[in-house]
């Protein structure tokens, strides 16, 4: 296998990172700077990652990065949920129009979800992390992530119950 180069991984995952790190600080400027210190902790130790878990490890760093900025801050701010509207998007007006509702909903249906799972679910559900690269990144055991996992899902189920979204 080939040696992924700083480019490369970061023109593959940038999206992906930011939508992450967004989720979790609820700040378009933080999520910026967090993305800046996540890509350049992964130039610093980008050699001593293996090609087929770049995707995991490069969300861990993340996840680090963004450990590391609220034990400073002690608290987070949240905003809106318009951050998935707006990301650069390459699908047509009309099919964003109909899909910037139903966004904003989920991110505000996820935001609501204690940390552990909103973490569990923006992981696996959203980012398509296997159960263990999750858990590993949210430094917790397999079952335990399992079990967050499935409270988050039965709380997203519970409130589009009472909604009437279901």
């Amino acid at each position: 296998m080939r040696r992924h180069t700083l480019d490369s991984v970061y023109q593959l995952y940038i999206k992906d990172v930011y939508r992450y790190l967004y989720s979790l600080c609820r700040d378009h400027h933080t999520a910026e700077d967090l993305v800046q210190e996540t890509f350049y902790r992964a130039y610093l130790y980008l050699d001593n990652c293996k090609d087929d878990k770049v995707k995991p490890w490069l969300f861990r760093v993340a996840y680090n990065a963004f450990v590391d900025s609220y034990r400073k801050e002690q608290r987070s701010i949240p905003t809106g949920a318009d951050f998935f509207v707006k990301l650069p998007d390459t699908r047509t007006p009309d099919q964003y129009l109909l899909n910037q509702e139903l966004w904003e909903h989920i991110g505000d249906v996820i935001y609501a979800l204690p940390h552990n799972q909103k973490q569990a679910i923006l992981l696996h559900d959203f980012h398509e992390l296997s159960y263990q690269e999750a858990a590993n990144i949210m430094g917790i055991g397999l079952s335990h992530f399992k079990i967050l996992l499935y409270r988050a899902r039965q709380a997203l189920r519970k409130r589009e119950e009472r909604k009437g979204h279901l």
